[in-house]
């Protein structure tokens, strides 16, 4: 049954039939779905998103031809693999943003640059993302990130240093800190 699934997904890419592939893979702050476009990692979900909804809103977003097709997302498995086991710090994928307009976007590109084992608080994202006064669109952004992991949402604090809330849950929140030091 693998076997027909797999050459199901190469024969809908060769094709061009097939929009966003989508893999689940194991990590320590559980179960994870990870979708592509060729462009690049559209989206990372926690289990606590649901992933059938996850699939189905990327269907009305995006294109409703996606598929189970592992392949295209060995590259993302692998980094984030090395990213939970200590052995990567920065990722270097290709990522598709399509899924975040405006400033919020450019919140998440202010992310990108918080480094591994560090932290910056909402009102420092606001501030670097030329808007300091922003601080709940910066919420709103880390909340919405449809690349949670890759894009560092974690690494944003309350000002206090509390964590606050996290698309994964605060569990999560919590144990990516820690394995980054900072917990």
């Amino acid at each position: 049954m693998d076997r027909l699934r797999q050459r199901l997904a190469d024969d809908a890419e060769r094709a061009g039939l097939l929009d966003i592939a989508y893999r689940m893979v194991d990590s320590p702050v559980g179960p994870l779905l990870l979708a592509a476009t060729d462009q690049g990692l559209l989206r990372v979900a926690f289990e606590n998103e649901n992933h059938d909804a996850v699939l189905e809103s990327l269907a009305g977003a995006v294109s409703p031809r996606i598929l189970e097709a592992p392949r295209r997302l060995d590259e993302a498995a692998r980094e984030l693999d090395e990213y939970f086991t200590g052995s990567r710090r920065v990722f270097d994928l290709p990522v598709d943003l399509r899924l975040a307009t405006g400033f919020r976007r450019a919140v998440l590109a202010r992310l990108a640059e918080i480094p591994f084992g560090d932290t910056r608080s909402y009102a420092e994202v606001a501030a670097a993302a030329g808007s300091p006064r922003t601080v709940r669109v910066v919420g709103t952004a880390c909340a919405l990130n449809p690349v949670p992991l890759v894009v560092p949402c974690h690494r944003v604090v309350r000002s206090d240093g509390s964590p606050g809330r996290y698309r994964g849950g605060e569990a999560a929140k919590l144990a990516l800190l820690g394995m980054e030091g900072k917990a």
